[in-house]
């Protein structure tokens, strides 16, 4: 599909403007696939089960284990907070009053903790 979408891009490249390309891409991307999707449907070799039930791969735990373990490097209160905004989708006025700091403390804290995260993440040690 990804092969297919580059080539209907080259294909129309000359009629595509240069600050629409990469909506352009999205798009035709999207459209491909939608095209897929029913030429399999059509032909029986689509298998609803399959997009019915995520798999989760192997790729995915490692990824689950190392967020946890970079959440697990972070100071308690950055951990808090990072968690109470990102994961459970609290505001900052939110936070603030179930963590008893003031909503600036509040952005400070998740500014540092995301910092430290993108720091572990993106570490040399990581990269496979």
């Amino acid at each position: 599909m990804v092969q297919e979408t580059y080539s209907k891009v080259w294909v129309k490249r000359d009629n595509v403007d240069f600050e629409k390309g990469k909506s352009y891409l999205f798009s035709t991307a999207f459209n491909t696939f939608i095209d897929h999707t029913r030429r399999q449907s059509k032909f029986g070799d689509y298998d609803e089960e399959k997009l019915d039930r995520p798999q989760e791969s192997h790729h995915q735990s490692d990824l689950k284990d190392i967020i946890n373990q970079a959440l697990m490097k972070l100071p308690d209160m950055q951990k808090t907070v990072l968690l109470l905004r990102d994961y459970e989708g609290y505001d900052y006025a939110e936070i603030g009053k179930i963590t008893n700091l003031s909503e600036s403390q509040v952005k400070v804290y998740i500014f540092g903790a995301r910092k430290e995260m993108k720091k572990y993440l993106v570490s040399i040690d990581l990269i496979i």
